[in-house]
């Protein structure tokens, strides 16, 4: 588990995903379903299902145990708010990863996002030895992007049609972090 922040009586922690938040996780994504979309790529029939969950779980420790992936849940006071995840991790000359994260709605705009953020950051740096983390937001996700900001990430372009969200192909921002940036 990441080191435990703090927001006013709050306690936000990120760690692995595991097996038992397939449930959990499904409630969530559920309830918040209509909050996520704008945000979100379709996802399969059944992909919220605890059924969906487990299926999703298992493969992110799959790819986790093979060294491209950290699935991360992000808790807050002890129950799970959200997912944060580094993907496409590559070793060699680039030796990034892309960040994606979400929060739902009752842990929205209260920092769990950003702390939750500066939390993989370390994980990402320290153990994982990246040297690159990048990020894209949809254009308008301005709240995405001042967290990304306030992490210590600088905006690096424009990619137009990047990414498959809510149906269709949306233009999205994108930022980098580098490891010895803001230290």
């Amino acid at each position: 588990m990441s080191p435990v922040r703090k927001l006013p009586d709050q306690t936000v922690a990120v760690r692995l995903v595991r097996p038992d938040d397939a449930a959990p996780m499904s409630r969530l994504l559920t309830d918040n379903a209509d909050f996520l979309a704008p945000y979100e790529p379709e996802r399969p029939a059944g992909f919220a299902s605890p059924e969906g969950q487990a299926g999703e779980i298992t493969r992110s420790l799959e790819r986790h145990g093979a060294g491209s992936a950290y699935p991360g849940a992000i808790v807050l006071d002890g129950d799970l708010v959200g997912r944060i995840n580094l993907s496409n991790i590559v070793r060699g000359a680039a030796n990034h990863a892309d960040l994606g994260y979400w929060v739902a709605r009752s842990a929205n705009g209260r920092g769990v996002a950003t702390l939750a953020v500066r939390d993989v950051l370390v994980l990402a740096f320290g153990p994982l030895a990246l040297h690159r983390v990048q990020a894209a937001t949809l254009v308008d996700n301005v709240a995405s992007q001042r967290v990304l900001v306030h992490n210590g990430f600088e905006r690096i372009g424009l990619a137009r049609r990047y990414l498959r969200i809510a149906g269709r192909w949306q233009d999205h921002v994108l930022f980098q972090r580098l490891v010895n940036d803001n230290q």
